[in-house]
């Protein structure tokens, strides 16, 4: 078996226990990077087409449903993770059968993943932002858009499910090259939909979807080539228990982590709609901002958890250390350097979305507020995502849960009953982020997360 999975090595997956660690993790790293670079390009040409065309309502709109969306989806894209997980680690121990068996369960799990969140997506619209206190002006429109948005939902969770499946057998170029197509794609749409025939936000959400299915058609036919260890079989997609447990087991914890901590930005996202639609508009734009911030830390922790999972199922432990000693620093300085390039830029980068005054000061207010600390969320997730990679999903889960969460929501309900001042919600975050790193810190340095899948089989034994 070994030698056939050194041989299907060669044809589109790559095998990251071999080579300096170092560079293994910068190739990893780097396709991911521009893969979500471009994604988040593309959802900014989205909200600057829709700012341009529309006006700052439409804009408004869409800003006031991203957490939500982020809310809902993060569930089944961070338990989908698990799968990730374990697809890795079964390669580097050189198991093809269990490999072919996570890959079909994940691809299940996605499609009934799709169909759910579409019901609730489409039926609890309404009632989730009036909860969110979305200002009554763009509260149509956000309807609108939101719903559009999740009839098409099961695309963007395929995407992410293959983009997991290849990601975890070390192919990262790929889903970048299929991510550029359909990031071309969903901006031509939207300057025909949006600028052109002027049909409003809702065809904004409609160019999303079609981008992101054609991006998932892409990721289909190259899984469904014979003679890899990732094809996929048609009448194979379906959930092998086994495997379904071990998923559960390293993808729940970051699925519910994911989903509260999201509920908690939605809590947060509640509070800032109170100060009005300006407030939720500059929200909205510093988050498109934030996701150009995002990319370093999202590009390594992605290329820690799959390096460490592969290195440990091949038990190559100083090589795991070596590259995730690594991975934590160049995620942290690079995150740094674009925090401070932003802080610098803060009044340009709102100005390009909307140059309305009152959106502009609110937005610069945030970014300012929390650039110079992206290396400490830079930190904590790389901390997560070596957790993660280690069969750890639980810790992460509990400090994120703990600190982002629960003492995240709790500091902005007190402040906000003796100060209602948007400078005290802006904090929330890297004061937050400054706790769970301390955590974290005292976590890697005195646990011994090298061994997680070593005492699992111990207690299976």
């Amino acid at each position: 078996m070994e030698e056939n999975i050194k041989t299907t090595n060669k044809k589109g997956v790559k095998d990251l226990t071999i080579g300096n660690p170092y560079l293994v993790i910068l190739t990893f790293a780097l396709p991911v990077f521009l893969s979500q670079l471009f994604q988040q390009l593309y959802n900014t040409a989205d909200s600057y087409i829709v700012s341009k065309f529309l006006g700052t309502n439409s804009l408004g709109a869409v800003s006031s449903s991203g957490t939500l969306i982020f809310m809902l989806v993060s569930f089944f894209t961070g338990t989908a993770m698990g799968a990730g997980i374990v697809i890795s680690r079964y390669f580097g121990a050189n198991d093809e059968e269990n490999v072919q068996k996570a890959i079909h369960t994940n691809i299940a799990f996605g499609l009934v993943s799709g169909i759910a969140l579409t019901i609730v997506g489409v039926l609890l619209t309404p009632t989730l932002l009036v909860w969110m206190n979305t200002d009554p002006d763009i509260l149509p429109e956000s309807i609108e858009y939101f719903r559009y948005y999740f009839l098409g939902i099961t695309a963007t969770v395929m995407y992410n499910i293959c983009r997991s499946i290849m990601n975890a057998l070390g192919d990262s170029k790929r889903p970048l090259y299929y991510l550029i197509f359909s990031s071309i794609l969903n901006v031509l749409l939207d300057l025909m939909f949006v600028g052109w025939f002027r049909w409003g936000v809702w065809s904004a959400a409609v160019a999303t979807v079609i981008s992101q299915f054609a991006s998932v058609v892409l990721c289909f036919v190259y899984l469904l080539k014979k003679g890899h260890i990732y094809t996929v079989e048609i009448k194979k997609i379906k959930f092998h228990g086994d495997m379904l447990k071990e998923i559960i087991k390293y993808g729940l914890p970051a699925g519910v982590q994911n989903s509260v901590i999201s509920l908690a930005n939605v809590i947060v996202q509640s509070q800032i709609n109170t100060f009005g639609k300006f407030a939720t508009t500059a929200y909205g734009i510093q988050g498109k901002i934030e996701g150009f911030g995002f990319l370093p830390i999202t590009s390594f922790t992605m290329a820690l958890t799959t390096f460490i999972s592969q290195n440990l199922g091949a038990k190559k432990y100083d090589r795991a250390k070596k590259g995730a000693k690594f991975g934590i620093f160049a995620g942290v300085v690079v995150a740094e350097v674009i925090g401070v390039i932003i802080y610098l830029l803060a009044p340009q980068m709102i100005g390009i979305f909307d140059k309305t005054p009152e959106v502009v000061y609110f937005g610069v207010k945030h970014m300012r507020t929390l650039t110079l600390f992206y290396c400490l969320l830079a930190y904590s997730h790389s901390i997560a995502a070596v957790c993660r990679g280690s069969g750890h999903s639980l810790t992460p889960m509990i400090i994120m849960l703990s600190v982002w969460c629960v003492f995240r929501v709790i500091y902005i309900a007190v402040v906000m009953l003796f100060a209602h001042e948007i400078a005290y919600i802006y904090w929330a975050y890297p004061l937050t982020w400054a706790i769970s790193s301390v955590i974290y810190l005292i976590y890697y340095l005195c646990s011994n997360w090298l061994y997680g899948f070593e005492k699992k089989k111990k207690i299976e034994q």
